[in-house]
Order: C-alpha cells, then sequence, then structure tokens
C-alpha cells in the first residue's frame, strides 16, 4: 500500500513539474536588434554612445516576465562621435578594465506592475560588483517576439568601483569632475525559443 501511495505521489509530482515547465515560455534575446544606450555628464559637456549584449533570455509566464539574464560585451562599448580615444579610455582601468572584466550581467529579481507599464528589479553586475537596481520600462509581448523598452535611467558608477575624475572618491576635483551619474536606456527584443 505504501508504495502505491508514493508511486501515485511521484506520478503527481511529475504531472504538476511539467504542467508548470510547460507553462514556461522560454526567449532568447535578439542582440542584433537589441539597442544599450549610454549617456555620462560632465561640466563641459555630455558623452553617449552605445554597447552591445553578448547573450541574454526572458522567462515568461501567462504573458507576465518572471525571469531574464543579461550578458553585455563591454568590449563593444561605442562613442557616438566615433572617438577611439574615448573608447580605449572607456575601456582602461579608469573606467570598465575590460581586460579584467570582459562582460557585465543583469539578472531579474523581480517585476511589478506600474500602471499600464511595468517595474523590473534585478541585480546587475559591474567590475565583480553587484548591486540591486529598479527602472521602469513598457512590456509588448506577441505570439513570438517580446519588446522591452525602459525609461531612461541612471546608474551610479561610484557604485561599481569606477572611480575617474568621481567626487565619491576624490576631493579635490573641483570643476574637473565626471558625475558618476550616467543614463542608461535598454530596448531589448527577445523571441520564443524553438524547441
Amino acid at each position: 500500500m505504501k508504495k502505491i501511495r508514493l508511486i501515485v505521489f511521484i506520478i503527481a509530482a511529475f504531472t504538476f513539474m511539467s504542467q508548470v515547465l510547460y507553462s514556461q515560455e522560454n526567449f532568447n534575446v535578439d542582440v542584433e536588434n537589441s539597442n544599450l544606450n549610454w549617456k555620462g555628464y560632465k561640466p563641459t559637456g555630455n558623452h553617449n554612445g552605445t554597447i552591445t549584449l553578448a547573450s541574454g533570455d526572458i522567462v515568461l509566464k501567462d504573458n507576465k516576465i518572471t525571469g531574464g539574464n543579461f550578458v553585455t560585451d563591454m568590449s563593444t562599448i561605442k562613442d557616438a562621435d566615433g572617438s577611439a580615444k574615448l573608447e580605449g579610455h572607456l575601456k582602461s582601468e579608469d573606467f570598465f578594465e575590460i581586460a579584467v572584466f570582459p562582460i557585465s550581467k543583469f539578472e531579474i529579481t523581480e517585476i511589478a506592475n506600474k500602471g499600464e507599464n511595468i517595474q523590473v528589479t534585478g541585480n546587475m553586475t559591474i567590475k565583480g560588483i553587484t548591486k540591486q537596481i529598479t527602472f521602469p520600462a513598457a512590456l509588448l509581448v506577441n505570439e513570438d517576439v517580446i519588446t522591452l523598452t525602459s525609461d531612461t535611467f541612471q546608474i551610479n558608477r561610484a557604485d561599481f568601483n569606477v572611480k575617474f575624475k568621481s567626487k565619491s572618491f576624490f576631493n579635490d576635483l573641483k570643476d574637473k569632475f565626471v558625475n558618476d551619474e550616467f543614463d542608461f536606456q535598454v530596448t531589448i527584443i527577445a523571441k520564443k525559443h524553438e524547441i
């Protein structure tokens, strides 16, 4: 009798897990058509540019995001004006030190409704340091494609030990500083993973 109950329990558990897994849909990020845009500031002006995802995925259940992971290739940092000098500086030890930290990551931990849009919370890892960030975004779910478009939000580079001309680390910069906060905006396109 105990064996029969155990078998029934195992079958029920397997059926439940199969239903849970089946109801989830996995979407792979289309890295070529997704956009990551940045903009940094200093008293005398600003610079802006792009960076490219290396990979990513979004998990959907009942038309709601339940998870996601994104990996950024830090070697793809680009200046919109095409300055090789600035791009090299951003890749150096002064900023993102890509020789040691070639990737950055973001993992979704929570999605909350915010009117017609959503609030995305997750763990951002830059230069091996992980911090929680939250940003608002619009979500569009079609049958085979997800489009996640964030508002412009700010990331504090000092939280990730990016020190160059930062007032958080140096007191004598006067007007020769670079703002700690930089703007970031993302548009993620993800397509349903076919098994």
